[in-house]
């Protein structure tokens, strides 16, 4: 087995390489930053990247309600759906293109509650159109909906990302400044590793974690009223408690959430959501 070398060893090595290429002076590691300027006809106060480690477990959803909730409490709220070859959050909100542009830039559209949402749904001619575009064009659209957008005077903009750990939440993580994220799960015996597959890249970017949210915990049999755990006992106690996270709340099943998602109306969702907003306020302080 191969010994692993100590970082004090990699530097000697390092400088050896150094002096028999005649290279002179101490190495210095040069410091990019990746951050793009945001729209300068927009003002943004705090951006939340909204995580999960795998699909299917209702990230925009709560990208949604997180949103509402906002809204609700009188702050000035934006979406920027960040998942391009999957979006969702228009059809959530009952918005449709094509979006207005001028020589500021592209203007998101404001959904009947005062959301204002950037999609690709809505740039595009057909709504239902896949988009067939590799990863790099994928990740600059999504630089471009932070700097090509007039998003106007916001304070919160919520960012519905993709799941897993790809190109789009690298560039976000990279390009945006981002205050923190709130990773979604569900529960299953694959939690543990999903979290910390979205923990440990958020952390790798420095990025803080706000808390979990765990959807589809229990739903309430109708007749009874008894929570019944649909998808299985909840670990979600522990997993966070390992990674110093706090549960920032558990989403029932709730055929009413679906059925007013299909309508466009996710912000007449009566979801208990604000519980998780305030914790997620009192962290940004």
């Amino acid at each position: 087995m191969t010994k692993e070398k100590s970082q004090e060893e990699i530097d000697k090595e390092v400088a050896q390489f150094r002096k028999d290429l005649g290279i002179k002076g101490e190495q210095k590691q040069a410091k990019t930053d990746f951050h793009e300027d945001l729209n300068k006809y927009s003002g943004i106060k705090h951006v939340i990247g909204v995580v999960s480690g795998k699909g299917g477990v209702g990230k925009s959803f709560v990208t949604g309600q997180l949103a509402s909730m906002m809204v609700r409490a009188g702050y000035k709220v934006g979406i920027l759906d960040a998942d391009i070859t999957g979006p969702s959050i228009p059809k959530m909100y009952g918005v449709h293109g094509p979006a207005y542009g001028d020589d500021k830039g592209s203007y998101p559209i404001e959904a009947a509650d005062g959301t204002k949402i950037m999609s690709i749904n809505l740039l595009l001619d057909d709504e239902e159109a896949p988009v067939i575009w590799r990863g790099p064009v994928i990740a600059n659209a999504v630089k471009q909906f932070w700097t090509d957008v007039v998003w106007g005077d916001l304070d919160y903009l919520f960012v519905d990302m993709p799941p897993g750990t790809g190109d789009v939440p690298l560039t976000v993580f990279q390009s945006l400044p981002v205050d923190g994220v709130v990773i979604v799960t569900s529960p299953q015996d694959l939690v543990s590793l999903i979290v910390k597959k979205a923990y440990n890249m958020a952390s790798m970017m420095h990025i803080p974690v706000l808390g979990i949210v765990e959807n589809y915990s229990y739903m309430k049999c109708p007749h009874c009223g008894e929570k019944l755990s649909v998808f299985g006992e909840s670990h979600i106690d522990e997993v966070a408690s390992s990674l110093g996270l706090p549960v920032l709340g558990r989403l029932p099943i709730d055929p009413e959430y679906a059925r007013k998602e299909d309508q466009g109306k996710c912000y007449e969702i009566e979801a208990p959501f604000e519980p998780i907003t305030r914790r997620i306020l009192e962290a940004l302080g």
